[in-house]
């Protein structure tokens, strides 16, 4: 009798929290070809809240660096969007794409390989793959004392968290992540950002029922 694979385990998502980011980030070096390019992909992710596969078919064209977004042509369902990305984010970008200049790579990625491997297999300018990003957000995440998951996806989960503790409308963050329905994000928030509700009656206006007089 044929035995049943084990089912698939589901992990809760685990958001990262600004701080933490921001030291897997530090981990990237300033200097190296690799490190400024890595740091500005790892920045797309959190701070564009799009999905890895996205970001790796980006080019350099679908950087707006003036008006601070960029253009997703074939999102999911390939349907195209616009998102949002901030000036920080921006300047790495553009130290990038600066960087990026010196190889002369024409019609490549803007996340592309930089060099390539003795036995041919991997070209200069090649698209990077989702797995290479994986592994790199790991061992990242080992050098900066990060405990939780992190993965492509966790990021964009992290940035959905950051827009909705910081109060921004749910149709905005719809636009954003380009889900099809408002409900979506409704349900994605309810799983990724229960932080968002704490602290909430705090920052409501303040009442008192002494204010509204006698009853009568």
């Amino acid at each position: 009798m044929a035995t049943r694979p084990e089912p698939k385990r589901h992990f809760a998502p685990e958001p990262l929290s600004p701080p933490e980011v921001r030291a897997m980030l530090r981990q990237c070096s300033d200097r190296s070809p690799t490190g400024i390019r890595n740091k500005a992909l790892i920045a797309v992710l959190w701070r564009s809240g799009l999905r890895i596969s996205e970001v790796l078919a980006l080019k350099p064209a679908d950087f707006d660096l003036v008006n601070e977004t960029v253009r997703v042509l074939h999102g999911k369902n390939d349907v195209s969007r616009t998102s949002s990305i901030d000036p920080e984010t921006v300047a790495l970008i553009q130290r990038w794409l600066d960087c990026r200049k010196d190889y002369g790579f024409r019609g490549a990625p803007a996340f592309c390989t930089i060099t390539g491997s003795a036995d041919g297999k991997l070209v200069p300018g090649a698209p990077l793959k989702g797995n290479y990003v994986r592994n790199l957000l790991n061992r990242l995440k080992v050098r900066a004392g990060v405990e939780k998951r992190v993965h492509p996806h966790g990021l964009r989960h992290s940035h959905a968290a950051d827009l909705a503790i910081e109060g921004v409308p749910l149709y905005v963050i719809q636009q954003q992540l380009g889900h099809k329905h408002m409900s979506t994000t409704d349900a994605y928030l309810r799983n990724i950002a229960p932080g968002a509700v704490i602290g909430l009656g705090r920052r409501r206006p303040s009442w008192d029922v002494a204010d509204e007089g006698p009853s009568s």
